[in-house]
């Protein structure tokens, strides 16, 4: 038996495996990309441009920095020689592409990305530059598929002439990136609208066919609204809806002005940048020769499947200690407590069924949320918790759970094993079924270790990714499945008796509490009437286990007719919870200090070079609950901040945003918390994901004073 669970186990494992694996392999003629040098050699303190080439197939597209309502920009990776930098990508001007009822903005045929590079003062005229890549891209028709492309040149050292059988291309790239704005903007707001107005005198409307205006923020407007053009005597005029009217109007819209005019040798279009362009991180290690020869310098910045799986496993050893894990935990104490009366075998099977309840929701979560990323969507780890369905689904059936160790429904074989016979005999199904709902409970936590290994997971291949999530998994289970493998911990435990039921019945109360979070957290997705619902629903989870129960104790007839409403009530419960919508988020303004998070105002500060502190959270976050408890909010840290004129940015993943999704994913992290701490120089400092005031202090001491006291001038 236990050799049977064990196969069905990695059979499991290896056939999601499998399937994502089918899903991540991408067909060779969709997009066919390069990596071409400018010059035919380097030569020290000689910058040079490199050129990203992606011929994709006819009807196909791939993604411009902002992809629109769905859709993952092309990522680059550079492995260099020592003393060279790159810099960000420069993007021509993309085109506005619907599918379906999706707006996406990106490049169909043909695009080239620019890339600036430097190389240090001096260079080997024996040793031949060498450059790598590695591409991520995500193409798209109907459908979406993932792409990766490793590239190469090798340069030698020499005269950096042009290379003249490459001009045209780069002459061609060069062209079609925006220009510097030609027209002074204004930006004002009208209800649900934004209205750019051009100061474009002179223009002639008869050859003007048609306007459009790209933000670099993905939520600052709606992207498959028409963008309605005007022309005048004052100039060019576009109206574009706001993508939520509820938040406040930007007081500026950084983006691309693109213009299609007509001349005599046809339609030409024209693209001017208005705004600083947000500075993208680069994604760039040293080439391990070079870095042999650096001393003390790593061979990789990037982790290895081995690293990342043992950082994965000790985090769910860690998930066991979170709060968000407690009320199972008690679940799963007293089912040890109830099962150490039965044979040693007998509960060394109940582990492996918890075990593999664990394994088998960890698979599943990692292999659904591949799937989903590879399909555009902007989702990190647990991201189901951004449904207000599935939090309400969690609430509903915590509940009931609740009711039942309070002794109001029992929940029997048939119930717990929906008919199935092994699970009837054994009682192993209500172990499995543990399993997956300390999974389920466990998504909201973030665990020491756990964001690196799952970051990492999350650009790898499919079967890298779910051996790291596999991992975590593994790590979660193992407490449990040590103690049901370990013949002196079941002799320690009690034996069943009557205070059972007492313990039982305080046992619920945890769950119980967990109900009220998740209540909680579902307020801040929903609005008054979605919460009203959700209300409702949790009294009808109780009139029908209330009905269901009676029917047990009435007569045959009555007892039919009592459980067959509890159904129709749970069906109702179903579909109250289906119909739950997302509410269109509250206006937040700055208040104790904190502003809302926007990439554009995190863009701007970081362009004058303020410092800054970002805290990306969520209401089901309880990890970043107890951070901003006990180490964000003390008198201390607030008044470091004040003292040192740090601008607070708070970002709220509770709901999708992508945004928040594309600046977790630039630092290797698919969930919040993240912490970042922008100096007013350089790249910002990563936080732990578990805070301190210590922790939090010494970081703030980083700031420097000058630009403590910049910013604080400039308020």
């Amino acid at each position: 038996m236990i050799r049977r669970l064990a196969f069905l186990v990695l059979m499991l494992a290896a056939s999601l495996s499998a399937a994502s694996a089918q899903g991540f392999r991408t067909p060779p003629d969709l997009v066919r990309p390069s990596l071409v040098a400018e010059p035919v050699a380097a030569a020290g303190a000689q910058p040079f441009t490199l050129a990203v080439r992606m011929q994709v197939k006819p009807g196909w597209h791939v993604y411009w920095r902002n992809p629109g309502d769905s859709g993952l920009p092309p990522e680059v990776t550079w492995t260099l020689p020592a003393g060279f930098n790159v810099g960000a990508i420069r993007w021509p001007a993309p085109e506005r592409i619907a599918i379906a009822t999706l707006m996406n903005y990106g490049y169909e045929g043909e695009v080239t990305l620019l890339v600036p590079v430097t190389p240090p003062p001096s260079l080997d005229p024996a040793d031949p530059v060498r450059i790598q890549a590695k591409l991520t891209y995500l193409v798209c028709e109907t459908e979406c598929v993932p792409g990766s492309a490793d590239l190469a040149l090798t340069l030698p050292v020499g005269e950096p002439r042009p290379d003249s059988d490459q001009a045209a291309l780069f002459e061609r790239a060069r062209a079609a990136l925006p220009a510097p704005a030609l027209w002074p903007l204004h930006l004002s707001s009208q209800g649900d609208t934004l209205q750019l107005d051009f100061a474009a005198t002179g223009l002639k409307p008869e050859t003007i066919k048609g306007a459009s205006f790209f933000p670099y923020s993905e939520t600052a407007i709606d992207n498959a609204a028409a963008q309605v053009m005007t022309i005048d005597a004052s100039g060019l005029h576009l109206t574009l809806a706001r993508s939520n009217p509820n938040e406040p109007a930007p007081a500026a819209l950084p983006g691309l002005l693109t213009i299609d005019e007509a001349t005599g040798a046809g339609t030409h279009r024209l693209a001017f940048a208005y705004g600083d362009e947000p500075v993208l991180p680069v994604a760039a290690t040293v080439a391990p020769e070079a870095a042999a020869a650096l001393p003390g310098a790593p061979a990789f910045d990037a982790l290895t499947l081995a690293t990342a799986a043992g950082l994965a496993f000790l985090g769910g050893l860690i998930l066991n200690l979170m709060p968000c894990v407690f009320p199972v935990l008690s679940i799963k104490v007293l089912g040890l407590v109830r099962h150490a009366g039965e044979s040693p075998a007998r509960v060394r099977l109940h582990g492996l069924a918890y075990t593999a309840g664990v394994l088998a929701s960890f698979l599943g979560l990692a292999g659904l949320l591949l799937a989903l990323k590879g399909g555009g969507a902007a989702i990190g780890w647990g991201f189901q918790l951004q449904s207000p369905a599935v939090v309400a689904g969690l609430a509903y059936l915590l509940l009931v759970m609740g009711l039942s160790l309070s002794g109001v429904v029992h929940l029997g074989g048939r119930l717990a094993g929906l008919g199935d016979g092994l699970a009837q005999r054994s009682g192993l199904s209500g172990s499995f079924f543990t399993g997956v709902l300390a999974t389920l409970v466990a998504t909201p936590c973030t665990a020491p270790f756990m964001g690196s290994a799952v970051g990492f997971a999350l650009t790898q291949s499919a079967g890298v990714a779910l051996a790291v999530f596999a991992s975590l998994g593994l790590g979660l289970a193992l407490p449990f499945l040590a103690v049901t493998l370990w013949p002196p911990a079941l002799r320690a435990l009690p034996r069943p008796g009557a205070w059972m039921e007492t313990l039982k019945q305080v046992l619920a109360f945890p769950v119980y509490a967990t109900v009220a979070w998740l209540v909680w957290v579902l307020a801040q997705q929903v609005g008054p009437q979605g919460l009203l619902a959700a209300l409702i629903g949790l009294v009808l989870v109780g009139f029908a286990a209330w009905a269901w129960e009676h029917g047990r104790a009435a007569a045959p007839r009555a007892g039919r007719i009592a459980q067959g409403l509890a159904l129709l009530t749970i069906l109702a419960v179903a579909a109250l919870t289906l119909s739950l919508d997302r509410a269109a988020p509250v206006a937040q303004a700055a208040a104790n200090g904190i502003e809302p998070f926007t990439q554009a105002r995190l863009d701007t500060l970081v362009n004058q070079r303020r410092p800054v502190f970002v805290n990306m959270t969520a209401a089901w976050c309880i990890t970043c609950a107890v951070n901003e408890t006990t180490s964000l909010s003390t008198t201390a840290v607030r008044a470091a901040m004040k003292d040192r004129g740090v601008i607070y940015l708070k970002g709220d993943w509770t709901n999708q945003n992508p945004e928040i999704t594309r600046l977790l994913e630039k630092h290797g992290r698919s969930g919040v918390p993240l912490y970042l701490l922008y100096a007013g120089t350089g790249e910002p400092q990563v936080l732990p994901q578990i805070l301190t005031e210590g922790t939090v202090l010494a970081a703030l001491e980083t700031v420097p004073a000058a630009a403590a006291k910049s910013a604080a001038l400039s308020r």
